[in-house]
């Protein structure tokens, strides 16, 4: 049996407060039910959780032992996409289920050379960049936007 301390609970961001270590993760490690983790000062811990959990930056796990582990997102490779009609741009990544973080002068996508090469025939500048990945939710706001699992939506009846 493990005497590392277990995570079964999710605290959102902005719901919790006090001190805590840092886990930094990329888009898809955020995205978990069971596993091993280290914060980035080494401690180990389990995340033990009822469902797959799409983790945001800002979240904190709370652990067995009463400590917290604030999520981080951590730097990944990824394309920055500038051009002169951004919104139509967001309209075909979008248009491809492909995760975005929207920016006011440009869009953050994760590197992919086939989505890449189409945004440059639509008259985009792709720039390959190193940073943090926080795209925008599900339709409703909240999980990962290739899920078509439905929650309290309007879909709602």
């Amino acid at each position: 049996m493990s005497s590392l301390p277990i995570a079964q609970t999710v605290r959102q961001a902005g719901d919790w407060t006090g001190p805590a270590e840092v886990c930094p993760l990329d888009y898809a490690a955020r995205f978990l039910r069971r596993k091993r983790l280290e914060t980035a000062t080494g401690k180990a811990f389990v995340v033990d959780l009822a469902h797959t959990t799409s983790l945001d930056h800002g979240d904190a796990l709370e652990l067995s032992d009463g400590s917290l582990v604030e999520i981080a997102a951590a730097d990944e490779a990824l394309y920055k996409v500038t051009g002169p009609d951004l919104v139509r741009l967001a309209w075909h990544i979008g248009n491809r289920h492909t995760p975005c973080q929207i920016n006011p002068d440009h869009l953050l996508i994760q590197e992919d050379p086939v989505i890449g090469h189409m945004l440059e025939h639509l008259g985009a500048t792709v720039t390959q960049v190193t940073a943090a990945f926080t795209p925008e939710g599900g339709a409703y706001g909240h999980g990962r936007t290739h899920s078509h699992e439905h929650v309290a939506t309007a879909h709602d009846h």
